[in-house]
């Protein structure tokens, strides 16, 4: 499930026209790394949200924005883990 979590994200960062080249694990979703701006990471969001079927809070926004690519997807797939 993390596998295929993974390429959709890096999916829909290409698809939201950021350069998913050189992107692994390590690299955080904010500033330093893919850099999303709030209103991209929660397009993004949206988008795992519709297709996984996982809410995120508003509050946290600040944390995704903080995590690496293989953290959020870690997360992701354990809230989809939870809900089978």
């Amino acid at each position: 499930m993390r596998e295929e979590v993974r390429e959709f994200v890096l999916a829909q960062l290409q698809d939201m026209n950021y350069d998913v080249e050189g992107i692994d694990d390590e690299t955080t979703l904010g500033p330093a790394g893919v850099d999303l701006e709030s209103l991209a990471l929660a397009d993004l969001s949206v988008r795992v949200e519709d297709k996984f079927g996982v809410r995120f809070s508003d509050d946290e926004s600040e944390e995704l924005a903080l995590m690496t690519v293989g953290e959020f997807t870690s997360a992701v797939a354990g809230r989809v883990a939870q809900q089978v």
